[in-house]
């Protein structure tokens, strides 16, 4: 239980980072919401496997760039997953702030994430 705790700090500490990202780049560069969107998730993914690696699950057994792959291929698929749910939502309801649309997409991809990482990527 400890280490799902710090797996839904981890989680916070990525959506703050995915949220203030998207934010900054749709205040300060041309990048609409779909593609900002990209670039914050990106940030946040990699804001997480340093905390998730160095707190949560701590190093895994595999060589860092083994686990770095890992670790990329679960995120891209839960990325994929969170980037689907929040197009869709805005698609759906257009008058959503994409902020709410990250908080929807967030909660959604959180599961997947937490299997992938723990059974996949840093299982002991």
């Amino acid at each position: 239980m400890k280490r799902f705790a710090w797996f839904v700090v981890a989680g916070t500490i990525g959506f703050l980072a995915d949220a203030g990202m998207l934010a900054l780049l749709l205040h300060v560069s041309p990048l609409g919401p779909f593609a900002a969107r990209v670039v914050a998730i990106g940030f946040a993914m990699s804001v997480t496997w340093a905390f998730n690696r160095a707190i949560t699950f701590g190093r895994s057994r595999h060589s860092v760039l083994l686990e770095g792959a890992r670790y990329g291929s679960v995120g891209l698929l839960s990325a994929a997953v969170n980037y689907l749910i929040y197009a869709a939502v805005l698609l759906i309801m257009p008058s959503v702030h994409p902020l709410a649309a990250v908080v929807i997409a967030s909660l959604g991809a959180m599961a997947l994430s937490w299997l992938g990482y723990s059974r996949f990527v840093f299982q002991k």
